[in-house]
């Protein structure tokens, strides 16, 4: 008898095992197999499915447009529940790490909001799932394929494993009521530092503004093509950037608090322009100031500027963890996020540029980008993108950092 029970136990543990597996088995079998699926079968499989996006949560108006507009989107037309949940990158680099050091095969992040030195670190150690944006439909249909921002990330091969999520520039601005300048140049920059002593600075490095902003002086004074393809060796990074070293340490004398230090963070910028004790201060989003003075921050006057020979631009992007547990819902979620209509909410809600090229869409869609009112004090989306730079290789950011607070800082 307890043979006859023990055989007929087996028999239906073998009919459970099979059933898993002729269903399609678990969500992480699945998953295993998103890449060698359609595009139909991927969005089918994504339906009814949850979608975790990961990322900085310190824009509030961003989190509003995820959480609304994004989710309300991906629910109507895909029946897929999205959620954006702010991290700070570090702290999400730092989970998929301990994540895989111990061997998980499913973790909680489906997609991650990331670029630069943050993508060439993962894309190295294996944090990413790809390549998948060769399966995205609107990646071939809007995206211009050729653009090195589709192509490389800080001058380091992306190779499928992120997609465009939206554009940034540098821009720097000040409030034309009470320094009616708009410096040109480094050069000029100089010169309205000198009438302006003690009223100008920028963040201090590593701060994300503050590296941005040394980069375009380095651009400025010693041009931007040798270091696309630069060694990131620090002696020759600082032979390369020397003059603009030169040039950094002749503006402390006229910065505010004589350059011995600076201000922690761009935020910290932000509140000391604001107050009226700095007449300078400067953005990776080149719509800033509109926004600032539609909700009151900024003052009508407030005016926004870039250097004739350009400013540095990078492209933020979306990837997808390694143990993403939902892959085919993050597909379907990018896919959507590079589409026409976002791009569009994206401009119109939050004043980033659009990652669309122009060139694919139709004369319609083309109009209603034309239709967004950008604000006040901004330069148009045409005048940013024929003043945009390059941005550098990932590995030679921290190499300028370390010798920015070694030669420039105090001196």
């Amino acid at each position: 008898m307890k043979k006859k029970v023990f055989a007929l136990m087996l028999a239906l543990a073998m009919i459970v095992s099979l059933c898993a597996c002729g269903g399609g088995g678990s969500q992480a079998e699945k998953q295993a197999d998103v890449s060698s699926m359609s595009w139909d079968e991927i969005v089918e499989q994504a339906k009814g499915s949850k979608v975790a996006f990961y990322g900085w949560g310190g824009d509030e108006n961003r989190n509003k447009w995820l959480n609304g507009t994004v989710a309300d989107y991906l629910k109507k037309n895909y029946d897929i529940e999205f959620e954006y949940v702010g991290m700070d990158i570090n702290d999400i680099l730092a989970k998929l790490t301990s994540e895989k050091e111990a061997g998980e095969e499913n973790g909680t992040i489906d997609m991650i909001w990331i670029n630069g030195e943050n993508f060439y670190t993962a894309k190295e150690n294996g944090l990413l799932y790809g390549p998948f944006t060769d399966k995205l439909p609107n990646m071939e249909a809007y995206i211009d394929a050729d653009d090195p921002e589709t192509l490389n990330d800080f001058c380091k091969p992306i190779d499928g494993y992120e997609a465009p999520y939206a554009k940034a520039q540098m821009v720097m601005y000040n409030d034309s009521a009470v320094s009616p300048e708009t410096p040109a140049s480094a050069e000029e920059l100089m010169e309205y530092a000198k009438k302006y002593p003690g009223k100008v600075t920028y963040p201090a490095l590593p701060d994300f503004t503050g590296s941005a902003f040394v980069r375009n002086i380095i651009y400025e004074t010693c041009g931007w093509e040798q270091f696309q393809t630069m060694e990131a060796d620090k002696e020759t990074v600082k032979k390369a950037i020397q003059p603009a070293i030169d040039y950094l340490k002749e503006l402390n004398p006229y910065l505010w608090n004589e350059g011995k230090t600076f201000p922690a963070d761009s935020t910290a910028l932000d509140k000391m322009f604001q107050d009226g004790e700095v007449v300078l201060d400067m953005s990776y989003s080149p719509f800033t100031v509109a926004t600032s003075i539609a909700d009151g921050t900024l003052p009508e006057t407030c005016q926004t500027f870039v250097f004739d020979k350009g400013t540095i631009g990078n492209t933020n992007y979306m990837a997808i963890a390694y143990d993403a547990p939902n892959k085919a819902g993050a597909m379907v979620a990018i896919n959507a996020i590079i589409s026409p209509e976002l791009q569009l909410t994206q401009y119109s809600e939050l004043r980033d540029l659009p990652v669309v090229d122009q060139s694919k869409l139709s004369d319609e869609e083309k109009a209603a980008f034309d239709k967004v009112d950008l604000g006040k004090g901004v330069l148009t989306q045409s005048d940013l993108l024929s003043h945009r730079l390059p941005e550098m290789p990932a590995d030679l950011v921290p190499i300028i950092e370390e010798i920015w607070a070694e030669e420039v800082v105090g001196k």
